[in-house]
């Protein structure tokens, strides 16, 4: 894995390193390995880095004046034999409301994929999924493992407002809006969790590698839940996940 990464300046202050184009867990879990690799070398040369599904950008504290010789320091890391610390990751579960309240798509994806809505809805929270990386908008999950019987193409047109908390299916993948914002995932329902508190020291509970287990729950559980997060008496359950 990795014999074939590609290595870009991006600016003056960044490096982009780009695996094969696919969604792999084996390529996420040697874009996490790779990251600790360099964060263990030197961390405090480093402001920051950016995961995605096959790529890993390195931001520099300061600018990069030979990209050749830092590119050839990278590889000689990725190469090294490395004793991982092991970094704890979690099944998180999710509540979701997957009433066509929320599920304001359910109808259209059933049509078009010969499932009723309580077939999607099986489907759907029957996976587990994997985090891959976290963006378009903080505490945005791209979920890798979606089934293939839900593969759904974007809108066309996407909307102007999708509701914080929204479930979505987009293409290959699904994931969870966590704000207001404008959007074109086909959406199947709605979670009442908080998925990114910028206040919070780690603003985001969810990281790349944890996974994702979705809870089918009723309008009801929905309010009672929801009510529980504003008291501040709402715990996510989570179980420590062992590879």
């Amino acid at each position: 894995m990795g014999k074939n990464l590609t290595y870009k300046p991006f600016g003056h202050k960044a490096i982009l390193i780009e695996w094969e184009p696919r969604i792999d867990e084996n390529i996420l879990n040697d874009i996490l390995q790779f990251k600790e690799k360099i964060s263990f070398e030197n961390r405090e040369q480093y402001a920051d880095f950016i995961i995605a599904y096959n790529s890993l950008t390195i931001v520099y504290h300061h600018t990069i004046s030979d990209f050749k010789k830092e590119q050839q320091r990278l590889e000689f890391i990725h190469n090294l034999e490395f004793e991982s610390k092991q970094t704890a990751h979690f099944i998180w579960e999710i509540p979701v409301c997957y009433n066509v309240k929320f599920g304001i798509d359910l109808q259209e994806i059933s049509v078009e994929s010969n499932l009723t809505i309580e077939e999607i809805i099986k489907v759907h929270s029957e996976k587990i999924y994997t985090v891959f990386f976290i963006g378009f908008i903080p505490g945005f999950l791209y979920l890798g493992g979606l089934d293939k019987k839900l593969f759904f193409d974007r809108k066309e047109n996407p909307r102007l407002q999708v509701p914080k908390g929204a479930v979505g299916i987009g293409g290959k993948q699904t994931g969870i809006y966590p704000f207001n914002s404008a959007g074109g995932w086909n959406i199947i329902g709605n979670t009442p969790i908080i998925f990114f508190e910028a206040k919070k020291t780690n603003p985001c509970f969810a990281q790349a590698g944890d996974r994702i287990k979705f809870l089918p729950i009723s309008i009801e559980e929905y309010h009672q839940i929801e009510k529980k997060i504003k008291e501040n008496s709402f715990q996510i359950s989570k179980t420590l996940l062992h590879d």
